[in-house]
Parts: structure tokens; C-alpha cells; sequence
């Protein structure tokens, strides 16, 4: 398992290195999938995870608006007008232009005015806004980051217990087949004995009605492993033209075993505190929300920008367009609200309350991710102590079950030992693989809670 988990680091890197979302879709449904292909196939095409990566670029973009606000600002503007001559207001003066001599002289450069221009903004103050932005758009951005760990290790403990659950199904299934198939040998043997005379009529029948009734077991077994398959076939977005109206053709390669991992509760909580994303997501969002307390208080500060330009326009006075007047302005402005409505107020009154809430919220974070931890353990205690009251149980049916067929054999034992015998058998079968099924998924479970999961993933 360890080999596994290490082995996210290259998935993951693929997934970095994917094109756009869904682009990596496999086209053709895989012939066989082991636990380590699962997670490999989650970590480039879950939806889940293609949508965290792409809240990642959703707060990069954030953090490049941002920045915007504080790198000068190039603009390039111009205008053309086309004014008819009787709306123009003339100079009240005589004049000789174009040959004539009268009063209220019209220019032909008014009645088509134009002018272009190329200016240069800076902004230089802005009370803090600009540099508490810029702050909580990164904290958006690692939070995004955290984000993106949470949903793989989702995913990977999604994939893992829904593997798990397959290898279970198939077990189970091979146990009710088992079961089924010594009750058929049963119910040839009684249906023998009973033709040269040496059994009633009655352990033919009890037999058939043993036989019947392991049949629904079986069959149910059987449609739970197509459910399941169906279930991680789902959660590893494959989509295949075979399945239209198929189940899985896939075969999944695996098996329940037992490999003991030490567990320390204490440490496991401080490993929790340390690395859960949700955890540390929890914490970055205060740290926005003090950021944008400073951004909403930044109304109550003045503002105050530089700029420069430079134009040219036609010449007002003249009657050739080709004639102009051209030259460089520079400038700054400062404005401050004296009084906004209160507008200033309530945004910082908005932004108080929103980091309360977030301190809440990590406070309630901090306890789930401890109750989360201390349920993961407790069931992983559990496992432990279930998978050591099964270990000879299996061993102890066979023989009883063995001992049973003989005494049967030997005329000492009835019908109903034997069947008895194998009720056991079957019972003890599926618990020692539902013990280790449990085991697996408690594991599982302990390193998602602990945020392990996350740390081999990195």
C-alpha cells in the first residue's frame, strides 16, 4: 500500500500536465484494473479533482485582476466628429477666411473636430486597498491549492473503498458458490442414499430446501459485485461505446490481506492538526478575511493616482484637417470621501462579521477533524480485534464440517449436523473476508482523517 501511495506523486504530476478538462478520457474500457491503475486513472480524469484543478486557475486569474490595480495603466483614446454647420457657435468678429469678409466666422476644422491620444496612469495610493488585495487574492490562491489536496484525497480514499468493496463482492461470491456447491454435493449424496433405501424421503427434501435457500445469497452476491464494479467504473469517469447496454466488462486484480500498521491515537491527532487541508484551508481563510478587513477600511484613507499623456487634435482655428496641434499633459489626482452614505462602514461592519465567521468555522473545523480522527481509530481498533477472533475460525469449521460428513458417513451423525456444519463454514468464510474487507477500509480511512494521505500525494 505504501508503494501505492507513493506512487500518486507521478499521477498527480500527469494531472498538472493534462491538457483541458477532459481531454485525458481514456476512449476504450480497460480489459483489467489494479488498485494502483484505479487511482492512477482518478488522479488524471476524476471530475471531481478536474474541477478543484480548475478552481486553481480560477484564483490565479484573481490574483492577475489584482495585481492589475497596481502596475501603470496604458490607454490609447481618440475621437472623430461630424458637426453641422448651423450648430456651431462662430466668433463675433469679421473675417476674410475662404474669401469672405463677415461676422460670425465658422472654421471648416470645427465641423469635423478630431483628436487621439496615448496616457499613462499610475495609482499611488489607495489606503492599503491595493496591497490587501493583492494579500488575500494569494490566500485565495493557497486555499484553492488546499482545496484541489482535499478533493484527491477524496477521490483516493473514494477509489480505495470502492476497490476494496469489489474485492469483498468477489469473495462473497466465491464463498456462496462454495456454499452452494458442497449443498449440492449434500443433496446428491442424501438423493443416493435414499435410492438404495439407507436415508427417509426427508433428508432429500431438507437437502433441496438448504440448497434453495443458499441460492438467494448467491444471487444477490452476484448483483452486489455488479453494483460495485459500476460504482468505481463511475468514479474513474471511463467511459467505454461497449457499455451501452453492458455492464463492466472490467476485471479488477486484487485482494483482501491483512498488513498490521502500528496506530498511535495521540499521533495520529497531531499528524491530523498538521496536515488536513480542510484544516489548513480553515486557517488561510481567516487570514482572508483579516486581508479584507483592510481592503473595506481603505475607504475611510484618501486616494491618489499620477498620470501623463500625450495628443494631438486638429488646429480649431484653421481649414486644413491636416493641420494640428500636439504636446504632453502630466498631472495627479487625490480624492477622498468625506462622507459616503456610510457605505465605508458597512463594508467594514460586512468584513468584521465574515472574519468571526471564519474563526468559527475553524473552530468547528479543528473539532471535526478530531472527531473524524478518533471515529477512523476507533473502527481501526475494531478491525484489529475482529480480524484476531477470526483467525482459526475458518479452520475450526472446516473440521467441524469435516467431522460432521464422517460421522455422518459412519452412521453416528444426522443430516442436520452436517448441514449445521456448513452454515457455519459459510458464516466463517464471510466474516474473516468482511474482517479484512473492514480492516482495509478502516486503514483507509485513518490515513484520509490524518491527512496521510495528502502527504504522500505531494
Amino acid at each position: 500500500m505504501m508503494r501505492i501511495l507513493c506512487g500518486l506523486t507521478v499521477a498527480s504530476m500527469i494531472l498538472w500536465a493534462a491538457g483541458p478538462a477532459g481531454a485525458a478520457l481514456t476512449e476504450g474500457m480497460p480489459e483489467t484494473l489494479n488498485l494502483q491503475d484505479c487511482l492512477e486513472l482518478a488522479l488524471r480524469q476524476n471530475p471531481t479533482i478536474l474541477k478543484a484543478r480548475e478552481e486553481i486557475r480560477r484564483a490565479h486569474g484573481i490574483i492577475i485582476e489584482t495585481r492589475a490595480q497596481a502596475i501603470p495603466q496604458v490607454t490609447a483614446s481618440g475621437s472623430y466628429q461630424g458637426i453641422e454647420r448651423s450648430s456651431i457657435d462662430a466668433f463675433p468678429f469679421p473675417s476674410t477666411l475662404l474669401g469672405t469678409n463677415r461676422f460670425n466666422t465658422v472654421y471648416r476644422n470645427q465641423e469635423q473636430p478630431w483628436s487621439a491620444q496615448v496616457q499613462v496612469s499610475q495609482l499611488v495610493y489607495a489606503g492599503g486597498r491595493v496591497h490587501a488585495a493583492l494579500r488575500a487574492a494569494d490566500l485565495s490562491d493557497q486555499v484553492a491549492v488546499l482545496g484541489f489536496q482535499s478533493a484527491v484525497a477524496d477521490t483516493v480514499l473514494e477509489v480505495r473503498n470502492d476497490f476494496y468493496q469489489i474485492l469483498l463482492d468477489q469473495a462473497l461470491v466465491g464463498v456462496r458458490q462454495q456454499s452452494v456447491a458442497l449443498l449440492e454435493d449434500q443433496l446428491r449424496d442424501a438423493q443416493s442414499r435414499f435410492d438404495v433405501g439407507s436415508v427417509p424421503r426427508f433428508n432429500v427434501l431438507r437437502a433441496e430446501v438448504e440448497l434453495e435457500n443458499a441460492r438467494p445469497p448467491l444471487i444477490r452476491a452476484q448483483n452486489d459485485l455488479r453494483l460495485s464494479k459500476e460504482a468505481l467504473v463511475k468514479a474513474l469517469a471511463l467511459d467505454g461505446s461497449s457499455r451501452t447496454n453492458a455492464f463492466t466488462p472490467i476485471t479488477f486484480e486484487g485482494k483482501l490481506v491483512y498488513e498490521h500498521r502500528g496506530w498511535d491515537l495521540p499521533a495520529a491527532l497531531e499528524q491530523a492538526l498538521q496536515h488536513r487541508p480542510e484544516l489548513l484551508s480553515a486557517d488561510r481563510q481567516i487570514a482572508v478575511a483579516q486581508a479584507n478587513v483592510h481592503v473595506a477600511s481603505s475607504g475611510y484613507r484618501p486616494q491618489a493616482s499620477v498620470f501623463g499623456n500625450y495628443g494631438w487634435h486638429d488646429y480649431l482655428f484653421g481649414t486644413d484637417p491636416d493641420e494640428t496641434r500636439q504636446g504632453w499633459t502630466v498631472g495627479a489626482n487625490v480624492s477622498w470621501a468625506l462622507f459616503d452614505g456610510m457605505l465605508t462602514h458597512g463594508k467594514v461592519t460586512e468584513a468584521r462579521a465574515q472574519l468571526q465567521e471564519a474563526n468559527l468555522n475553524y473552530a468547528d473545523t479543528r473539532r471535526q477533524v478530531e472527531l473524524e480522527v478518533r471515529q477512523a481509530y476507533s473502527d481501526y481498533l475494531q478491525t484489529l480485534e475482529l480480524i484476531e477472533a477470526q483467525k482459526k475460525t475458518v479452520e475450526e469449521a472446516e473440521e467441524s464440517l469435516r467431522l460432521a460428513e464422517a460421522r455422518f458417513r459412519a452412521g453416528t451423525g444426522t443430516q442436520l449436523d452436517v448441514l449445521s456444519a456448513q452454515t457455519a463454514l459459510t458464516e466463517a468464510r464471510s466474516n474473516v473476508i468482511q474482517a479484512l474487507h473492514d480492516y482495509n477500509v478502516a486503514i483507509a480511512t485513518l490515513e484520509r482523517a490524518t491527512g496521510l494521505t495528502v502527504r504522500m500525494a505531494d
